[in-house]
C-alpha cells in the first residue's frame, strides 16, 4: 500500500505562517522526547478549609470531551479512513500503484494540526495532487467535483467509523464511567462537548457509556455538519469552522434537537454555551479534555481544565491545565473538587 511520511506544511505561505503565529503549539514534537514534566500525575491537593472555600469556589459541572477522553478514537478514525480510501481506490498522487494509506505517525501530526475530516482531506490532496478514483477516473479539476469526491468519501468514512464502534471491541478510556456515575451520584451536572460529527458521538456516546448514561446527560453538544455550497470552496484552515449541535436535556430524542454553535474547538463559544444552557458559572465548571486544542478552548470560556492525555498528544504542552493524568482510573470526584475548589481561593 502506498504511504504517507510526515512532510505537513512548515513555511507554505501567509495562511500558514498565520496559523503559526495564532498557534504555536502546532510546531512538530518528536513523542520520543517527551518532557517528564508535562507527563505528570497531580500531586496530591491539600484539603482547602471551609473558611477558604466558600459557594462560589464549588464544583457546579464536569464536562467531558469525546474522542480522546471518552474513548481513543485517532486510530479508530485513521484505519477509517483507510478502509475508504481502499474501497474507492483513492490513489494519491494519480500515479500511485496502490490506493492511500495514512500511516500512523503521519495522522497523528495531521489530526493534531487540522480539525475535521473534510478539511483534513482537501489540504492533503491540494499539496500532493488531486487523486484518481472510483468516484472520478480522473483527478476532478472543478470545484463541484473536488467537493464531491469529499463528501463521498467523508460519509462512508463515517459509516465505517460507526461500524468499527458497533462491533463491541472499543471500550470507553479507563475510569470514565466511575467518574460519571459519581458525577450524577453527587447531583452536580454533567456535560459532554465535542467537536467531531454529531451523528457519530451519538453513537459512540450510546455504545460505549450506554444509553441510559447518554439519556442522563444534562447538556450534549456536537458538530452539526452542513453541506458545501456551490461557491467557490475556501483553502482548508487549520480548525475550519463548522456548526454544533447541542441540547440539554434527558430525553433521547431532545439530543437530536437544539441551537447551533457555529465556531470549532480551539474557539470557546462551544463551552460558553455549555454554561449557559447548563445555568452554572463558567468558573464553576471543570473541562476534561485530552489535547492543547480542548485546553484553549476550556480556557477561553473562562473554565479549568484536567488533561487525561493520549499518545498522539502526550507531547503537548499543557502547562495552563490544572492537572494532568494518563487516564482517568486513579481520579476521584473528590479530587476534582478539591483541585477547583484550590484554583478559584487561590486564584
Amino acid at each position: 500500500m502506498a504511504s504517507t511520511s510526515l512532510f505537513l506544511p512548515t513555511t507554505a505561505g501567509a495562511a500558514a505562517a498565520a496559523t503559526a503565529r495564532r498557534y504555536p503549539f502546532f510546531s512538530h514534537r518528536s513523542h520520543s522526547h517527551v518532557p517528564s514534566t508535562r507527563l505528570r500525575r497531580a500531586p496530591r491537593l491539600v484539603a482547602v478549609s471551609a473558611a477558604t472555600s466558600p459557594a462560589s469556589s464549588s464544583l457546579d459541572a464536569l464536562i467531558f470531551d469525546c474522542d480522546g477522553v471518552i474513548l481513543e478514537s485517532e486510530n479508530l478514525h485513521r484505519q477509517a479512513y483507510n478502509d475508504a480510501f481502499a474501497h474507492f481506490g483513492v490513489r494519491c498522487p494519480p500515479a500511485s500503484a496502490d490506493p492511500l494509506c495514512w500511516d500512523e505517525a503521519f495522522y497523528d501530526e495531521l489530526q493534531n494540526r487540522i480539525g475535521g475530516g473534510k478539511p483534513k482531506m482537501r489540504w492533503y490532496f491540494g499539496e500532493n495532487g488531486w487523486p484518481s478514483s472510483k468516484i472520478f477516473e480522473t483527478p476532478p479539476s472543478t470545484d463541484s467535483d473536488k467537493e464531491k469526491l469529499v463528501d463521498i468519501i467523508q460519509d462512508w468514512k463515517t459509516e465505517r467509523y460507526k461500524e468499527i464502534i458497533k462491533s463491541g471491541t472499543v471500550e470507553p478510556r479507563p475510569g470514565v464511567l466511575q467518574l460519571m456515575d459519581e458525577v450524577k451520584g453527587a447531583g452536580i451536572k454533567l456535560a459532554v462537548c465535542s467537536a467531531a460529527t454529531k451523528s457519530s458521538v451519538i453513537m459512540c456516546l450510546e455504545n460505549l457509556i450506554g444509553l441510559e448514561r447518554f439519556n442522563g446527560l444534562d447538556c450534549f453538544l456536537a458538530v452539526q455538519p452542513g453541506r458545501k455550497s456551490k461557491k467557490k470552496t475556501p483553502e482548508p484552515e487549520v480548525h475550519s469552522q463548522e456548526q454544533h449541535h447541542s441540547s440539554c436535556s434527558p430525553s433521547s430524542a431532545s439530543h437530536l434537537q437544539g441551537d447551533d454553535v457555529k465556531l470549532k474547538k480551539p474557539d470557546p463559544t462551544i463551552y460558553i454555551t455549555a454554561a449557559e444552557k447548563l445555568g452554572v458559572e463558567s468558573k464553576n465548571c471543570l473541562v476534561v479534555e485530552d489535547s492543547v486544542i480542548g485546553l484553549l478552548a476550556a480556557k477561553g470560556a473562562g473554565m479549568s481544565c484536567v488533561i487525561t492525555y493520549t499518545p498522539s498528544t502526550a507531547s503537548q504542552d499543557f502547562t495552563d491545565a490544572i492537572a494532568t493524568y494518563p487516564d482517568l482510573s486513579n481520579v476521584r470526584l473528590e479530587d476534582l473538587k478539591l483541585l477547583l475548589r484550590k484554583t478559584l481561593v487561590t486564584g
